[in-house]
């Protein structure tokens, strides 16, 4: 009779994950995609238990869901949110494996990137100036003109890259 003890018990853990699962499917975003809605789902199952909502109400279920779309937003999204916050959630999906996550650039690495170029710009034109020296006026001129427009085709860089990238305060 054990053998029919632990089929039944199985049967009753397969039924019980379907219905949380069911129970789950609700709350997906149209739209989420495939990818994001499994992950957010095995966030909201794995959670599930302790954030049920008491019969007086409480809106602790709210609260799950709510956790579930601030971790889901940073992970797809790149979006940024509170330290404290976003210490709750990764914690909270620990272990959780999610495939092909987008990568995003931070505004901070894109000036990093923007300062390193037009400090190093900035040394070779002075070391040309300073092979000009004595050199005719027309060659100098020459030389700060492509200074110039090397600097305005860095800040078009700068606002093509702000306009595609998504921005976030963390890496």
């Amino acid at each position: 009779m054990v053998g029919g003890e632990a089929a039944a018990a199985v049967e009753e853990l397969i039924s019980g994950v379907r219905r949380a699962t069911d129970f789950a499917e609700q709350f997906r975003s149209y739209s989420e995609s495939e990818k994001q809605w499994k992950a957010r789902m095995e966030f909201i199952l794995r959670h599930l238990p302790d954030y049920r909502d008491p019969p007086d109400g409480g809106g602790r279920l709210d609260q799950l869901l709510s956790l579930s779309m601030v971790w889901a937003n940073h992970l797809f999204l790149g979006c940024s949110y509170n330290k404290d916050l976003l210490d709750k959630v990764m914690e909270m999906a620990d272990g959780i494996e999610v495939e092909d996550l987008p990568q995003f650039t931070t505004r901070s690495e894109l000036m990093k990137k923007l300062c390193c170029l037009t400090i190093g710009w900035t040394i070779w034109i002075r070391f040309i100036q300073q092979r000009l020296e004595g050199k005719t006026k027309e060659k100098t001129h020459f030389f700060i003109f492509l200074h110039n427009l090397w600097l305005c085709f860095l800040l078009l860089l700068l606002l093509s890259r702000f306009s595609r990238v998504r921005l976030c305060a963390t890496p």
